[in-house]
């Protein structure tokens, strides 16, 4: 199982960025997908989560009403809209995979994640 996060990228405050993260070996719908993102001397942070074969999701207080996380199961992607950046959102950003499924729940807790991807590099200039 590998997942692979892209999308990342330079942006101005207040821009767009897309990520996703594409998996194989799997069937991502299956399981809860968690984003994350680290800054430098920071702790990884949960940024946003989506529910196992549903799309219920959930949100961090700092990001909620600017980022939207969903599924493509066409693609087996997941992706994160993060739109109105702000100079605080610049971090490495990772997508991770829970094995163990409980219906209607994911998490925002690191240790709680199984597979990750490679991280993708997101900076917003002020």
């Amino acid at each position: 199982v590998q997942l692979q996060a892209s999308g990342g990228g330079l942006v101005q405050a207040g821009g767009s960025l897309r990520l996703s993260c594409a998996a194989s070996g799997l069937r991502l719908r299956n399981y809860a997908v968690g984003w994350f993102r680290q800054a430098p001397g920071k702790e990884r942070e949960g940024v946003s989560c989506i529910v196992p074969n549903d799309d219920d999701t959930d949100y961090i207080d700092s990001v909620k009403g600017r980022f939207t996380v969903s599924r493509d199961n066409t693609k087996n992607t997941v992706h994160l809209q993060m739109d109105s950046l702000k100079p605080e959102d610049t971090a490495v950003y990772y997508c991770a995979l829970d094995y163990m499924v409980i219906p209607d729940t994911c998490a925002l807790k690191f240790y709680e994640y199984d597979v990750w991807g490679q991280g993708t590099q997101v900076t917003v200039s002020s």
